[in-house]
């Protein structure tokens, strides 16, 4: 499993090379699915309940 707050198009800027980026979605999706989420994670919704209470 590999989870990112990127979206694909803004992945060279933390790999440093268009090449690599243009490969890796393409390798790693070959026979998996992507699940593309929206919202508040999970962490942020915690830290915003401790600091509520």
């Amino acid at each position: 499993m590999i989870t990112s707050n990127l979206p694909f198009d803004e992945w060279t800027e933390t790999l440093g090379s268009e090449g690599l980026t243009g490969a890796l979605p393409d390798r790693i999706t070959h026979h998996f699915n992507i699940l593309e989420m929206n919202g508040d994670s999970y962490r942020l919704q915690q830290s915003r309940a401790r600091k509520a209470g």
